[in-house]
């Protein structure tokens, strides 16, 4: 087992393009080509970690938060930046990170924060736009069935809760083989007008290279015709926050405590009570104040999330209650997510959980 193969499996679940602009999510440090010993699965990288990862004997540590997130001009060990970068290539010991794109899929950071607390009916509270495209295509009318089969099993063709999504016409096409091709119907130098299914699907765009190479395998011209448009609309699949139902309204204090003991919070701070009971409930793992106006505009009754500053909860004008339960609380599940993926894929590997408690804020 190599870095590599480990790491580009996971990015089938959360894929690297999917990450926001600012991040650095992906192999920071170490040989993709490395083989395994282990892999330590951490909410951070720590020193503390690295230590960890080298008492295991794993030399892969996969952690949410990036250990590098600008870039540097030395490395002299003058920090715990440089002096783990320095330990890790020391040890070989490759250090990976999935951080954004790990909070924007389904199934995701926000998908397990809100089934933590019991949501129902979610959705994602500010889903992408352009990250779809549309797929069109010409296809012999015998050969549709296959094709259309390979492109949805790539992963083509969803749009909400329905799969199988395409349209198709009948039509005619026509071309030309010169002397250096091998048509799979009509003569070479003599014009052919071949019966056709124009197919049409969407697929989301980090999908794109395994859905074009599904329709090349399984179309049985020589060359393929196609054509692939970048649509504005709307991915409701792909997204940051998540908002959905209590089973049953709580009193907001209860539910205060609810978030205390459900996410082990030594401290919640929130907005002024509005005395009225919770029931819709959003969520963004981490530094989510930037969605505040998001979860007011979706008529939440709470909005969940850490990072709050001072004047931020000035902006809930009382419509709204801010529960701020701490970064490390609202995310330090990600471990679980990574442990989980993984050891579907890979049973007999060995993948240890990090024992360290990375959180670098106390409280009195």
């Amino acid at each position: 087992m190599t870095v590599k193969e480990i790491t580009n499996y996971f990015e089938t679940f959360a894929p690297l393009s999917v990450q926001e602009s600012y991040d650095n999510a992906g192999l920071i440090v170490g040989n993709p080509q490395q083989e395994l010993t282990g892999v330590l699965i951490a909410f951070d990288v720590t020193e503390e970690t690295v230590n960890e990862a080298i008492t295991k004997k794993t030399n892969l540590i996969i952690a949410h938060h990036p250990i590098v997130f600008k870039g540097l001009k030395t490395i002299t060990g003058k920090n715990y930046i440089e002096r783990i970068i320095i330990n890790s290539i020391k040890h070989d010991i490759a250090i990976y990170a999935s951080h954004t794109n790990l909070d924007s899929v389904i199934g995701g950071i926000n998908s397990r924060f809100s089934e933590k607390m019991g949501l129902e009916n979610c959705r994602i509270l500010a889903p992408v736009s352009q990250q779809l495209k549309k797929l069109v295509t010409f296809v012999p009318k015998k050969h549709i069935e296959q094709v259309q089969k390979a492109v949805f099993e790539a992963g083509a063709g969803h749009i909400g809760e329905y799969d199988q999504c395409s349209f198709r016409q009948e039509g005619q096409g026509t071309f030309r083989a010169s002397e250096n091709t091998k048509p799979f119907v009509g003569k070479k130098g003599e014009l052919h007008v071949e019966e056709e299914i124009r197919f049409e699907t969407i697929f989301p765009k980090f999908r794109q290279k395994n859905i074009l190479q599904a329709l090349i395998e399984n179309h049985p011209y020589e060359e393929v015709a196609y054509d692939v448009y970048s649509l504005d609309n709307q991915y409701d699949k792909l997204g940051i926050g998540m908002i959905g139902y209590l089973p049953k309204a709580m009193l907001e204090m209860d539910f205060l405590h609810f978030l205390k003991e459900k996410f082990r919070a030594d401290g919640i701070k929130y907005t002024k009570l509005r005395n009225k009971p919770i029931r819709t409930v959003a969520v963004c793992g981490g530094s989510g104040s930037f969605l505040l106006k998001k979860a007011m505009a979706a008529r939440a009754d709470v909005f969940v999330s850490a990072d709050f500053k001072y004047h931020d909860f000035f902006d809930a004008e009382n419509q709204i209650l801010i529960a701020d339960i701490g970064h490390y609380e609202s995310e330090e599940f990600a471990k679980e997510i990574f442990y989980e993926v993984l050891t579907k894929k890979f049973p007999n590997f060995a993948f240890y959980i990090s024992e360290i408690n990375s959180n670098p804020v106390n409280y009195l």
